[in-house]
């Protein structure tokens, strides 16, 4: 050890360590970079630790998945099914909205008779079921067990909301009862004049566009025209005069039905969130809203009425003009508790009685006509029947007791809707395992597609099913069949509630048609479309050739609108 000049303590091996730790980064900051690279370390580790738990959750969710598809695939081996296209598109393509996709159909309900199963995609097990037996478990079990599927049927909520299409459960149910006494006999009575009326309208305007011998037409969008004619009447008390100008309204609902057609056909737009950042998805919501605030302005217009004369006096005073409308039923409607609909109800029900009730009539109708067309001969009995039904009435015009005077009209409809449902298919889909009669099980989470369409044309449930024979609607043939052989208005609790007002509204334009039309067909044989409703191909065209008759005298036909 050495004493240095200035006092210090010699320590050689002490000053060399000092020198030295000058020499070295300071010791705070070291640990500041420690630290930080321990944190760094631990943020990436936590990182690291949530992207193997997600991917971990990931991976159990597909495996699951997978393992799930394995045994539902596994449970559906028992049902037959047409060759795979291939193995990633399944029979997508097949069954497409079109001629050949019907006639696929038709072959393959000829080949499977009951029950087969369908593929659209690798993972998307579809049970068409096209035979009385075995409708039967499907359409007899609870809303809850089959409701519908809510894949197609949800393009119409914007739309149409929670009316009685797209409601389920104890909502449809109470519904229901409200909704039933709409379509009372008393109620329907008066609307026989209205379709008198707009009967009248489209066929001046047919007479408008006779040129030469007949006059060629595509029926289909005249008959849609009509039949939103008198819907607006009956649903409204609103004349709209669309028949003979352009209504907003009407041109609206015509719209919103294609655009959910088409919607239909392009699977990339079945999820809501893309399909409203398209044009079409925009083209729907304004048709929408230019709908709802028609609906919304009689709703508010006819509330005020009511809430001024009161409940008795307002029924008072509809039933001395002898019509109570569709809106008159929903406002003075009210479930057991005494609670009334709310405006927002009373327009879903509106609207999707306005839907329903114009495609479908329209269809049905359309296409009794094409086939009548085709079988001249029963074209002719139909006529000589109304002839002698109104001989000697002037006006010559349907009467509510005429409707049950007319059985072979009534079975030429029949007939045609077998061969021609409008709605071809209900899709419903399986919340719980559903037994067939011969013990095979439909797994729930399954969509199950009651083939209507299939079932009306299976030679096991019809002799030769493709033959137009309305012979098969007399009495003591009919009466052999099961109530689910035939059911162009569905089946089951949810069946249609306005079938009735369907069959009244096609019975008096087919018989005043018929009594001052002879309905020819076209040179091009009309190509099936099923869509929202079955249409045809490039539409439905027919040629009318008017009859001399008392029936559309002349004097009318100034009355006409001009084109």
């Amino acid at each position: 050890m050495q004493i240095t000049g200035d006092g210090d303590l010699g320590f050689p091996e002490l000053q060399r360590t000092e020198t030295d730790n000058r020499m070295l980064p300071g010791s705070e900051w070291l640990s500041h970079q420690l630290g930080l690279l321990g944190l760094e370390l631990r943020v990436s580790s936590a990182l690291l630790l949530i992207f193997l738990t997600f991917s971990i959750w990931i991976l159990g969710k597909g495996l699951t998945f997978v393992h799930q598809c394995y045994i539902n695939c596994q449970q559906l081996r028992c049902f037959p099914e047409p060759p795979l296209q291939n193995w990633f598109k399944g029979h997508v393509g097949l069954i497409k909205p079109s001629e050949e996709g019907v006639k696929n159909i038709i072959k393959f309900v000829t080949t499977f008779r009951e029950v087969f199963l369908m593929w659209g995609g690798p993972i998307h097990p579809i049970v068409f079921i096209c035979h009385p037996d075995y409708i039967r478990p499907v359409t007899s079990a609870s809303a809850y067990i089959a409701p519908k599927d809510k894949l197609f049927y949800g393009f119409f909520k914007h739309w149409l909301g929670d009316g009685l299409l797209l409601s389920k459960g104890d909502k449809w149910s109470q519904r229901r009862r409200l909704l039933t006494p709409a379509f009372h006999f008393d109620i329907l009575k008066p609307y026989i004049k209205i379709f008198n009326k707009s009967t009248d309208i489209m066929h001046m305007n047919w007479r408008q566009l006779y040129v030469g011998d007949s006059i060629r037409l595509n029926v289909f969008d005249h008959i849609s025209l009509m039949t939103l004619d008198s819907l607006q009447k009956c649903v409204f008390s609103h004349d709209s005069h669309c028949q003979e100008k352009p209504s907003p309204y009407i041109s609206a609902i015509l719209e919103l039905s294609s655009l959910v057609s088409k919607r239909n056909q392009e699977p990339v737009l079945y999820w809501d969130h893309l399909y409203y950042l398209t044009s079409q998805g925009r083209q729907f919501l304004r048709a929408c809203h230019l709908v709802h605030g028609f609906t919304d302005d009689v709703i508010q217009t006819r509330r005020r009425i009511l809430a001024e004369q009161g409940s008795e006096a307002f029924l008072r005073n509809k039933i001395k003009g002898k019509t109570v409308d569709f809106i008159d039923v929903l406002l003075l409607a009210k479930d057991e508790e005494g609670k009334a609909l709310s405006d927002k109800d009373i327009r879903a029900e509106a609207d999707t009685f306005m839907f329903e009730g114009h495609d479908t009539t329209a269809s049905g109708l359309s296409w009794a006509l094409y086939n009548l067309a085709q079988h001249q001969e029963y074209q002719d009995r139909c006529r000589q029947e109304i002839q002698e039904l109104l001989r000697g009435r002037q006006p010559e015009e349907i009467e509510w007791d005429d409707l049950s005077q007319m059985p072979f009209l009534t079975m030429c409809i029949k007939e045609s809707l077998r061969l021609h449902p409008p709605v071809v298919a209900i899709a419903r889909r399986c919340t719980k395992d559903i037994q067939l009669p011969d013990g095979r099980v439909i797994p729930k989470g399954n969509i199950c597609l009651v083939s209507i369409f299939g079932t009306h044309h299976n030679p096991s449930v019809w002799s030769n099913p493709e033959v137009y024979d309305p012979y098969r609607f007399e009495f003591d043939n009919f009466q052999k069949m099961s109530p689910l052989a035939f059911m162009p208005f569905s089946a089951g609790p949810r069946n249609c509630i306005g079938q009735n007002f369907a069959m009244y509204e096609m019975k008096v334009v087919l018989a005043l048609t018929l009594l001052r039309f002879r309905i020819l067909p076209d040179e091009h044989p009309a190509r099936r479309k099923p869509e929202v409703i079955l249409r045809a191909e490039d539409g439905l065209w027919l040629r009318a050739e008017p009859l001399q008759h008392p029936s559309m005298p002349e004097t009318h036909l100034s009355e006409a609108p001009q084109n």
